[in-house]
């Protein structure tokens, strides 16, 4: 099996706030894959997960988790929670490629933060 590659790419550009402008995230079905996303909407969605994802198991399913997150997360990026399912996969797949995130062999799939963490 061929696994695509792209090269990690990070945009130079700096918003005034001085926060990326893009960020790269890793999947971990994908090993060794790369792509950027928008680093504002990552961020925001990486905070709602941190709110309402537990630290022990039982964790949350796929859909208690995008239920959970969408009151947490800015009206300006995720106007009536739109494409919050999309950004809580991503940010999960890329977190659970960096170990922070554990998948629980279940049915169906459960998801927790690895340890104690702190909110950014």
């Amino acid at each position: 099996m061929v696994t695509r590659k792209r090269p990690a790419r990070r945009a130079s550009a700096k918003s005034s706030g001085d926060t990326p402008l893009r960020l790269t995230v890793e999947n971990v079905n994908v090993p060794g894959y790369t792509t950027t996303v928008d680093a504002a909407k990552y961020q925001a969605m990486h905070r709602a997960l941190v709110k309402v994802l537990p630290v022990r198991p039982p964790g949350l399913t796929q859909a208690e988790m995008i239920d959970a997150v969408v009151p947490h997360l800015p009206r300006a990026l995720f106007p009536g929670g739109v494409k919050a399912g999309w950004w809580a996969k991503t940010v999960q797949l890329d977190q659970e490629a960096k170990g922070t995130i554990v998948r629980e062999a279940t049915s169906p799939i459960r998801w927790h933060f690895r340890k104690a963490r702190s909110a950014e």
